[in-house]
């Protein structure tokens, strides 16, 4: 697993930059985009994705337009995430933020620009028939938007602060701002592998647990973690006011809950007849990543 993983962290990030190296835009705006999208990660989203259609055994070129598209929709969240109006962060991956680079207003832009322009990417992607680029286009759209990722946050956002917040309304939060994204790279390999209805939904019900665990992990990491490690400060989810799962349930209980997760994620994936080694390795990863 650890060398697939190095492989296609290093293959998607060789062929992100080309996606807006070549844009007729501002050069100013290129540079924006770029600085984040190359500042470095995880790339967790893509990787899952690919290592879906691994264990399908369909070709990765396929796959790759989607998942550099997923990966600039994720940079994109987090470059509005760090401006002053959302979590107000000066450090990302080890690097100044993009507005602390650029300024707000081009940080702005250059989240708006890379949301935008990955839609262009699949629906432009010659791996695909316009089947695949339908389905993949309405299900990141609902995936990202206003019923997703951006819900997830306006809820995240009205959460602050509060102390009556319970798990239920916490897992709603992060269901939405961090699991619909990671569920929808598990899908869409479902949707490229031509897998049925059935088998969709197992990998559904996988990856909204995987997202749970994901989630559950960074915030035992926001206050057990390297700070070094992580590029960015620890204790940050404390100092903006937010409710975690180690506040709601102490740290021994948010670490029962993120190995709950990860057994029913493993539960649904044993559901799915194929060769899913890698993605058990990877939620494997999910629960003891350092970072």
């Amino acid at each position: 697993m650890s060398r697939f993983l190095t492989e296609q962290k290093e293959e998607v990030e060789r062929r992100l930059p080309g996606y807006v190296a070549h844009l007729d835009s501002p050069e100013i705006l290129v540079k924006a985009m770029r600085y984040s999208l190359e500042a470095g990660g995880k790339r967790l989203r893509p990787i899952l994705l690919l290592a879906t259609l691994e264990g399908y055994g369909v070709s990765l070129e396929k796959g790759y337009d989607t998942a550099c598209a997923i990966e600039m929709i994720h940079t994109y969240s987090l470059i509005h995430d760090d401006l002053p109006a959302m979590d107000n962060d000066d450090m990302r991956r080890g690097k100044p933020t993009n507005h602390r680079e650029f300024g707000e207003a081009m940080a702005i832009l250059a989240g708006d620009a890379l949301l935008t322009h990955s839609f262009e990417v699949i629906s432009k992607s010659p791996y695909l028939n316009d089947m695949e680029k339908a389905k993949l286009v309405m299900l990141l759209a609902q995936s990202a938007g206003p019923k997703g990722m951006v819900g997830g946050q306006v809820a995240d956002m009205e959460a602050e602060a509060r102390d009556d917040l319970d798990v239920t309304e916490l897992e709603y939060i992060h269901h939405h701002k961090t699991g619909d994204l990671l569920a929808f790279s598990i899908e869409a390999g479902g949707i490229l592998a031509s897998a049925g209805e059935e088998e969709r939904l197992s990998l559904r019900r996988f990856a909204k647990n995987l997202g749970l665990a994901f989630q559950i992990k960074d915030d035992i990491l926001d206050v057990e973690g390297d700070a070094e490690k992580m590029g960015k400060p620890s204790g940050s989810d404390v100092t903006n006011g937010k409710s975690t799962y180690p506040k709601l349930l102490g740290m021994d209980g948010a670490k029962e809950k993120l190995n709950w997760h990860i057994r029913e994620a493993k539960e649904y994936l044993l559901q799915i007849k194929r060769d899913h080694q890698l993605l058990h390795e990877l939620t494997d990863y999910v629960a003891s990543r350092t970072h």
